[in-house]
């Protein structure tokens, strides 16, 4: 690879405020100052973001994603910065982060502390780090610090769409990676607050992936057909009670609410294992090209 370097780092932005521009001061100090060769590869959305290596600009609004899969595919190091502009990281620390993956780890993660966003905003993210580290078994305080740095090919191996920026160790733990985490500093700033009723919801819906992606993204029968099962068997027993209700002469069961309630569930069940089963048929259908390992080494 030309003019390769030992760190890129990838900076998303959206705007050209006081608080991207000590990020890239604290960059260059950095990692200069620990010797390392780099670039910084910034990716914005909107207008220019300032100076850097190199700028990409995407032509519409993205998710951070898509800005992320730009700025891995320009990047020459073999260790990426990945780094969230909005977060407002003190990013002098850099180099301690990169120096720990040159050790051995395969991603590290920061750790804001201490924290200068609201204390609701700390309480939310405590209680979505807790039950993170609760179902994934992955020990981290800060899963979306807005600051990771790992090697090349680790960002290589992991789907990049949507809102699955979020979930980047969780996904490499789950791909055998080992994930670290180090602390950094958060800068004073203004810092949206976490008091809307859809911030809430979408924890939750990112707890729901979190579920999924870990536990049953190669075998979502298990999932589905569960719930499916529960739903199914629940409706059988409300329609099984009807009928003996009804042939012992008990009374009638025509207009029924519970008899309305037992044939919907039995219908959902129904429909939640056929989900599964498609779910399996897929993955079945593609099973040649999924990887259930990852080879570190070869040793001859």
């Amino acid at each position: 690879m030309a003019d390769k370097v030992d760190v890129s780092v990838v900076l998303t932005t959206n705007n050209t405020s006081e608080a991207l521009l000590r990020q890239n001061r604290g960059i260059v100090e950095s990692l200069e100052g620990a010797g390392f060769s780099y670039e910084v590869i910034q990716v914005s959305e909107n207008g220019r973001a300032g100076n850097s290596d190199t700028e990409s600009h995407l032509r519409q609004s993205f998710k951070e994603s898509a800005a992320l899969k730009r700025g891995v595919k320009k990047a020459k190091g073999d260790i990426i910065a990945y780094i969230i502009g909005r977060v407002n990281i003190d990013t002098a620390g850099l180099n301690v982060l990169v120096e720990k993956v040159k050790a051995g780890s395969d991603m590290v993660v920061g750790y804001r502390t201490p924290r200068m966003d609201s204390k609701l905003n700390q309480f939310v993210s405590r209680a979505f780090n807790g039950l993170t580290r609760m179902l994934t078994g992955l020990k981290l305080h800060d899963l979306n610090s807005g600051v990771i740095v790992a090697r090349r090919e680790v960002y290589k191996k992991l789907p990049m769409y949507g809102d699955l920026d979020k979930f980047i160790p969780i996904l490499a733990f789950r791909n055998g990676y080992q994930v670290t985490e180090e602390k950094v500093a958060q800068m004073p700033g203004t810092y949206r607050q976490s008091f809307y009723i859809k911030d809430f919801i979408n924890r939750m819906l990112d707890i729901i992936t979190v579920i999924f992606l870990v536990k049953y993204s190669k075998k979502p029968l298990h999932l589905m057909g569960l719930f499916g099962l529960i739903l199914a068997a629940a409706g059988m027993g409300i329609s099984f009670y009807l009928f003996i209700y009804r042939i012992t002469g008990m009374g009638g069961i025509a207009g029924r609410p519970l008899l309305l309630l037992g044939v919907l569930l039995l219908l959902i069940g129904i429909q939640m294992i056929s989900i599964g089963l498609l779910g399996e048929m897929i993955i079945f259908t593609h099973a040649r090209d999924i990887e259930e390992y990852d080879i570190e080494e070869i040793i001859e």
